[in-house]
């Protein structure tokens, strides 16, 4: 008896300017080349002429490199929670910063930095 298999599907995103995505160079990927993934930022979408299909203009962050015409079915957003998590989540109960991550102590210094000053250690 064979079991049925399951396929995910992604529900279908509209992507804005200044998103913040994970995407897929789909020839380097299915050619099993290395450096197919990327993190980019959203600069402008578009319909292709001939298949009518929205596409995106990225840059690749990494290379600040211009990337165009990607086509939304390789593309994730990263969503800002997952990128603050860290700092959300910071055990600021704790006196040791060493059990925050740099991310959170990072925040924290420019948080009392802009509002005041941090109080004297005894």
């Amino acid at each position: 008896m064979t079991q049925p298999q399951t396929q995910v599907v992604q529900p279908k995103v509209t992507y804005t300017k200044g998103d913040f995505v994970v995407f897929r160079d789909v020839e380097k990927f299915w050619l099993g080349k290395p450096g197919h993934t990327f993190v980019g930022r959203v600069e402008r979408s578009w319909r292709h002429a001939d298949t009518g299909k929205v596409l995106y203009d990225l840059v690749e962050l990494s290379a600040n490199r211009h990337r165009a015409g990607i086509d939304p079915d390789y593309m994730r957003l990263l969503p800002a929670a997952d990128a603050m998590h860290d700092i959300d989540s910071a055990p600021l109960s704790e006196p040791d910063t060493g059990a925050m991550t740099p991310a959170a102590v990072a925040w924290l210094r420019l948080h009392f930095a802009q509002d005041a000053t941090l109080p004297a250690r005894n």
